[in-house]
């Protein structure tokens, strides 16, 4: 599978990179699915303390031990749960970030992360604190990169211009083109690669995807306007051996500041299958403006 460079860093992600917080706790049935990823070139995992209380990251690390030099560990901070385990509270400040990588590593299994990202941000953060942890645990030896997660443009900026990030997390769809306003420019403007989550919209931009419209509809669409929609695309494109979540995941490929998309997986062949999307031929300029022309 192609990989991409991560902003100016000496990581090469794939394309396509596997969204941990799907597992589950069952360690079996995950461990299968990071296999069958690893397995069509997959090198590109992301995790976060946050799920499970840890537990993912436990089980991550497990299943990536065997192949941890071949892989990149990407995992996030900054939700830190309370005593009583039934809420989590933002705690973005030097002393926890650092007290909390050694809990990362421990359960990862590795004697270091290669991306280290922020799980969020607001801009009354302590950001120059924040930034100086990071850059601690990099000379430390403890993390390579580290990026931040965040779908807010006046952190995300602040953090490209203040630091040293090669990455920036976000949402980013068909259906959520937001970041195309100026998110995505500022990172190509400084070399600062994009990894996007959410590209199937919640299912919508899927096989599935009538059956996947929630009732409420999804951000600013209503569920009438979704179902026209996703219609419109079809009868657009004439989909033919393109199949939707194809589309959603190639869209996404052909902005580039984008390194990798992630998706998760809840059986190893919806790994194979969303591998085979990304393997497929780009998006030419008639499909993408197509695309954009049916959800204006």
């Amino acid at each position: 599978m192609q990989k991409n460079q991560l902003g100016t860093s000496e990581l090469y992600v794939s394309k396509l990179g596997l969204g941990c917080m799907s597992l589950g706790t069952n360690e079996i049935a995950a461990k299968e699915i990071v296999k069958a990823a690893v397995d069509v070139g997959i090198n590109y995992f992301d995790t976060a303390d946050l799920y499970d209380f840890g537990l993912n990251e436990e089980i991550v690390g497990k299943s990536l031990k065997p192949v941890r030099d071949q892989v990149i560990i990407a995992t996030k901070v900054g939700n830190r749960w309370n005593d009583d385990k039934t809420s989590w509270h933002w705690d973005p400040s030097k002393a926890y970030i650092k007290e909390a990588v050694k809990n990362s590593l421990h359960r990862l299994q590795t004697d270091y992360i290669d991306l280290y990202q922020l799980h969020g941000g607001t801009i009354q953060d302590p950001i120059d604190e924040t930034i100086e942890a990071f850059e601690e645990l990099k000379k430390e030896g403890l993390i390579r990169y580290y990026g931040i997660s965040s779908i807010r443009p006046n952190v995300i900026r602040e953090y490209v211009q203040k630091s040293n990030i090669v990455s920036v997390m976000i949402q980013y769809s068909l259906l959520d083109r937001r970041p195309e306003e100026d998110i995505l420019p500022l990172l190509k403007e400084h070399s600062v690669s994009a990894v996007t989550r959410g590209p199937v919209a919640k299912g919508i931009l899927s096989e599935r995807s009538i059956e996947k419209i929630s009732e409420k509809g999804y951000l600013d669409y209503s569920y009438q306007e979704l179902v026209e929609l996703m219609q419109e695309i079809k009868d657009k494109l004439l989909l033919g051996n393109r199949k939707m979540t194809e589309l959603a995941l190639q869209y996404n490929l052909a902005n580039e500041s984008v390194a990798s998309v992630i998706t998760g997986a809840s059986n190893a062949e919806q790994i194979r299958e969303n591998a085979k999307a990304v393997e497929k031929s780009p998006l030419s300029k008639e499909e993408r403006d197509l695309l954009i022309e049916s959800i204006s």
